[in-house]
C-alpha cells in the first residue's frame, strides 16, 4: 500500500486545569484572560500519528495538523508541529460564532479531499462542549470506516487497521481497511512534551492560513444558546454512626 497521509484536527480550548466561569451576561463561559491550550484528546491524536511514523510498520508520508478557530489557534498548531506534525492548516473563524460539530465535519471533509488524506485521527470529544459528534459525522460524510474511543491502534502493511476501543464493561476490537476515521480516548498513549529545539523548528514549518470562503462553506450556527448558568452548590455531607443510621438517613431523604 502507499503511505499514510494523516490529518489530525486540533482545537484550542480552555486549559483543563482552569475552572470555567460563566460570564456576567450568562450567555457563555468566560474566555477573556483565561489560559487556553490544546484539547487533551487532540494531544493524544497528534502523539498517535507521530508514533505510527516512528513504528515504521507503514510509511507515513505526511502528518497535517488542522484547526478552525480565532487567530490564537495558530499557537496550538505550532505546538502540534513541535510534537511532530509536518505542517499546519489554520481556518480563521470568529470566536463569537464558533463552528458547530456538523460544520466542523463538513469543513474537515473538504480538507481531507484537498489534502488527499487517507486517515483522520481526532479526539473523541473536546472538553469545552463535550459534544463527541464530529468524528462520527465526518465518517458518515466521507463514507469511511470509523472506530471511536480508541485505546490501541495498529496498522498492517496491507492497510488493515486494528483498533481496540473502550465500551461499557470492557473493550471491543474492530478491524477495517483504510481510509478510516479514528477518535482517541485517554488510555491510548501519553503525549510527549514539545522540546525547546522542536519548538524552534516548528516556527519554520509551513502554516497555511485559510477562511471558510476558501472551502465554499458558511459558519451560520443552527443553535442559539439562550442562557448559561452554573450548577447549584453541592450540599455538605452528613456523618452517620452505623449502617442503621445510614439507612434511616437515606429513607429520610427519599432515596430508599
Amino acid at each position: 500500500m502507499s503511505g499514510l497521509r494523516i490529518l489530525v484536527p486540533v482545537k484550542r480550548v480552555i486549559d483543563y486545569a482552569v475552572k470555567p466561569r460563566v460570564n456576567r451576561a450568562q450567555t457563555a463561559v468566560e474566555t477573556t484572560s483565561v489560559k487556553h491550550s490544546m484539547n487533551p484528546f487532540d494531544e493524544l491524536s497528534i502523539e498517535e500519528a507521530v508514533r505510527l511514523r516512528e513504528r515504521k510498520t507503514v510509511p507515513v508520508e505526511e502528518i497535517i495538523a488542522f484547526s478552525a478557530g480565532p487567530p490564537k489557534a495558530a499557537d496550538i498548531l505550532r505546538t502540534a508541529m513541535a510534537m511532530g506534525a509536518d505542517r499546519g492548516i489554520h481556518v480563521q473563524v470568529d470566536e463569537q460564532t464558533p463552528l458547530e460539530p456538523l460544520g466542523v465535519a463538513k469543513l474537515l471533509k473538504k480538507v481531507v479531499e484537498a489534502s488527499n488524506s487517507n486517515l483522520v485521527i481526532l479526539g473523541k470529544q473536546s472538553i469545552d462542549d463535550d459534544a463527541g459528534q464530529t468524528g462520527q459525522m465526518l465518517a458518515g460524510l466521507l463514507d469511511w470506516a470509523q472506530a471511536t474511543q480508541a485505546s490501541k491502534v495498529e496498522i498492517g502493511d496491507g492497510g488493515e487497521v486494528t483498533v481496540v476501543k473502550e465500551v461499557d464493561g470492557g473493550v471491543e476490537t474492530v478491524r477495517a481497511k483504510l481510509p478510516m476515521v479514528i477518535t482517541t480516548d485517554l488510555r491510548l498513549n501519553e503525549p510527549r512534551y514539545a522540546s525547546l529545539p522542536n519548538i524552534m523548528k516548528a516556527k519554520k514549518k509551513p502554516l497555511e492560513k485559510k477562511t471558510l470562503k476558501d472551502f465554499d462553506l458558511e459558519a451560520a450556527p443552527r443553535l442559539k444558546t439562550v442562557k448559561v448558568t452554573e450548577p447549584p452548590p453541592r450540599k455538605g455531607g452528613v456523618k452517620v454512626e452505623d449502617v442503621d443510621g445510614m439507612i434511616g438517613k437515606l429513607k429520610e431523604l427519599g432515596a430508599l
